[in-house]
């Protein structure tokens, strides 16, 4: 299988903290869970650490939300539909090692253009924007 590096750079960052900071342990989850199922580990493994990277996208998302909301960010509700989106894509992993006998090739594609694409493209436009927002909300004289 070919190699898939998953790393937080510079491209990634926001500029708010607490969000880079909650990405890079996001990446981080993904990494592993992809190695687990490189590995060629079990499917009760790869479920495992599915259920590791779920749980923390949760609390993320539910973070970011959070965030939005506190500083009046305007679109809030398309980026909760953005979220929504992902926790499909999640389920449909999920779904995927249910009726297979564990990671495959195919799988492992899937989560680089269904996780790792979407949550790099997702970072760099939508996570971005809420960045920039609360940044000019908090210097509003360096507009």
């Amino acid at each position: 299988m070919e190699e898939l590096m998953i790393a937080f750079d510079d491209n990634l960052i926001t500029g708010n903290d607490m969000i880079d900071e909650q990405h890079k342990q996001l990446i981080e989850r993904i990494q592993k869970f992809v190695d687990a199922c490189k590995e060629g580990d079990s499917k009760v493994k790869a479920i495992k650490m599915l259920d590791y990277l779920d749980e923390y996208t949760e609390f993320h998302f539910g973070e970011e939300e959070e965030l939005q909301r506190k500083v009046g960010y305007p679109e809030l509700a398309q980026h909760h539909e953005k979220h929504n989106e992902f926790k499909k894509t999640i389920q449909g992993l999920y779904d995927y090692l249910d009726e297979n006998e564990g990671p495959n090739e195919q799988f492992i594609q899937m989560v680089k253009k269904n996780v790792v694409g979407w949550l790099f493209g997702h970072i760099k436009t939508f996570d971005r924007s809420v960045a920039e927002f609360i940044f000019i909300r908090e210097n509003p004289d360096r507009i």
